[in-house]
């Protein structure tokens, strides 16, 4: 409705002579008070819309209409309400009351954001940017072919893997709660057995026992990166494939003191926990299976 009036207000304004004769009585009618009086604003903090169809050059376009330059005061007027309709595509925020005094008007209020991140956001034209790109691209091929030759290989899938590794998942923190080292060699690799055993040492140091629990199923789990471990050039099957993934569970712990009184956690709530763990699988040997190679701190 503002839009309608303001277009009305503006076409009567142009089929009247902006220049009267110094001598025509009565006093001559201010048209630039008028013209200002049509744009000016409604309230304050507030000023009505542009027009959406004017063209930026506002003065240029009317006054081809009339055949003369327009005065300099109308020109910065329709030039700034023309300046403020294309801001307000940035950001506008409108705010309109039922009860105003001017009934029908409609308020708007103008707020311009012209903030910056700071950073140019992947800078693919620069050098370093080049180079990121690239890392990227191999690192989706090797992604590829470590899955592609795990599928030939093993008729590998998403969801059964996902089943298997949280499966273990689940094992390997059961374990370690039980300090049973003994079975956790067969789900680790060696040199990860050494850590876990190593932290289970510095553990009972602390506390004199543990309860963990898994509270099922999983938030979310998530492939990072496939790799594959070549072991001979000359045959492609003979390596190791590695997967890293990310879990995001609903854990319960509490921990023990000697005398079984609660020193840490809180068995009763659920703590979202989210872990990167990277499972090994070989391609060779007869009968292999996924074992955790490595965990990666956040």
């Amino acid at each position: 409705m503002a839009l309608a009036r303001l277009g009305q207000s503006l076409a009567r304004l142009l089929h009247r002579p902006l220049y009267l004769p110094p001598t025509s009585p009565p006093p001559l009618k201010d048209y630039h008070a008028s013209v200002v009086r049509s744009f000016a604003p409604t309230h304050t903090g507030a000023c009505l819309r542009g027009f959406a169809s004017l063209t930026y050059n506002a003065s240029s376009m009317i006054a081809h209409k009339l055949g003369g330059p327009l005065p300099v005061h109308i020109v910065n007027v329709l030039d700034l309400v023309i300046h403020l309709d294309h801001t307000r595509l940035m950001s506008t925020a409108a705010a309109s009351k039922p009860n105003s005094p001017s009934a029908g008007a409609r308020r708007v209020n103008l707020k311009i954001v012209m903030t910056s991140p700071g950073f140019i956001y992947e800078p693919w034209f620069t050098l370093s940017g080049w180079r990121r790109t690239k890392e990227d691209i191999i690192s989706e091929m090797k992604n590829a072919y470590a899955v592609s030759r795990l599928r030939k290989k093993t008729g590998y899938t998403k969801k059964q893997f996902y089943g298997e590794a949280l499966n273990i998942y689940k094992e390997v923190n059961t374990l370690m709660a039980h300090g049973d080292t003994s079975a956790l060699r067969k789900i680790l690799t060696d040199r990860m057995h050494s850590t876990i055993k190593n932290e289970l040492k510095r553990r009972q140091s602390k506390w004199s026992s543990v309860h963990w629990e898994l509270v099922k199923p999983a938030v979310s789990i998530r492939t990072l990166r496939a790799r594959m471990i070549g072991l001979d050039k000359k045959d492609l099957d003979k390596g190791f494939v590695q997967l890293t993934l990310e879990f995001v569970t609903k854990q319960k712990f509490e921990a023990y003191n000697s005398k079984g009184d609660v020193v840490s956690g809180d068995k009763s709530k659920e703590v979202l926990v989210k872990d990167i763990w990277v499972f090994e699988r070989s391609l060779f040997h007869p009968g292999a299976y996924w074992r955790v190679c490595g965990r990666i701190t956040l």
